[in-house]
């Protein structure tokens, strides 16, 4: 319940304290490997994704703290990076086995799980590195702790409702600028751009529902669902760049054929249920639900 900014308290000290408890978590989290490495980036990583969501409403307000600080996070992530992807990648075929269309797919499929997981092993044999990022991990959350306390934001009325509004318009704005492009193009980057600006929509939501609890949980709903789609989405096209940069790990041509289809088939039907959700929640103009939440921000904070 920490994540959340309660708009009857000075916005300054609301930001600070949903934003050091993220911090604070991370720091625990990234320290206590009782429950293992991979799963403690794991959940860090949510903390971090989160973090960022909060200090995007800023950036108005703040930007170089906002600018050197999500360089900082996403600095952080990127040490992370690679045994999660191998990670990830056995999790997206596993996914893709549940759709396999015939007994000759579902093999295939199998065997290619079968053999991601012996490279996810042997890709976290190999990062001997990732104790070492895990603790430089720690300081740079100390430091982002520091630089936290230190910057200034306002809070007075007129200004804070400012501040919430334009963010949250600059915030729909990329989400239905990437929603056309998808509608457009449909190139993998833009789906892309579409789960990152629609995961940050889904926090900004949980971030202000004490605005209007009902609206917001509905709405929230809606994001978390797209976000889920979009997700298994961008999955399924890193798991297409692995098998294209790396074929000989896929066996035989016939086995990668019919990776390729199961894919190219499922990506198909999730990207059409993304565009149809994402109609539905990034249907008004952005900065008309900017002015909205500003108002509700403006009556709840008086």
């Amino acid at each position: 319940m920490s994540f959340r900014i309660d708009p009857e308290k000075p916005f300054s000290e609301e930001v600070r304290r949903s934003g050091l408890a993220l911090i604070d978590d991370a720091i625990a989290i990234l320290g206590d490997k009782t429950a293992g490495s991979h799963a403690a980036v794991h959940e860090a990583r949510k903390r971090f994704k989160r973090l960022r969501a909060l200090y995007r409403l800023l950036r108005s307000a703040a930007p170089g703290f906002v600018r050197e600080e999500n360089a900082r996070i996403r600095d952080i992530s990127r040490s992370f990076a690679v045994a999660r992807d191998a990670t990830a990648l056995v999790e997206t075929a596993e996914y893709l086995e549940t759709f396999a269309r015939s007994d000759a797919q579902g093999d295939a499929l199998r065997s290619i799980t079968a053999m991601l997981r012996i490279r996810r092993d042997d890709i976290l044999k190999q990062e001997c590195g990732l104790g070492d990022a895990m603790s430089a991990a720690v300081e740079a959350c100390k430091e982002a702790r520091k630089k936290l306390g230190a910057v200034s934001l306002p809070d007075e009325l007129k200004a804070t409702t400012r501040l919430v509004r334009t963010g949250w318009s600059k915030q729909g704005k990329k989400a239905r600028k990437a929603l056309a492009h998808c509608h457009e193009q449909a190139g993998v980057e833009h789906f892309h751009d579409l789960r990152k600006a629609s995961q940050a929509y889904g926090m900004h939501l949980g971030l202000m529902r004490s605005l209007w609890p009902s609206a917001m949980r509905a709405k929230r709903a809606d994001a978390k669902r797209l976000v889920s789609i979009l997700g298994h989405e961008h999955d399924l096209s890193v798991l297409a760049a692995v098998a294209d940069r790396e074929p000989d790990r896929f066996g035989n041509g016939e086995r990668l054929a019919l990776l390729l289809d199961a894919i190219i088939e499922r990506q198909q039907a999730l990207r059409a249920d993304a565009l149809e959700l994402a109609d539905e929640v990034f249907s008004g103009p952005a900065r008309k639900e900017g002015r909205i939440v500003g108002l509700l921000w403006r009556q709840a904070a008086k």
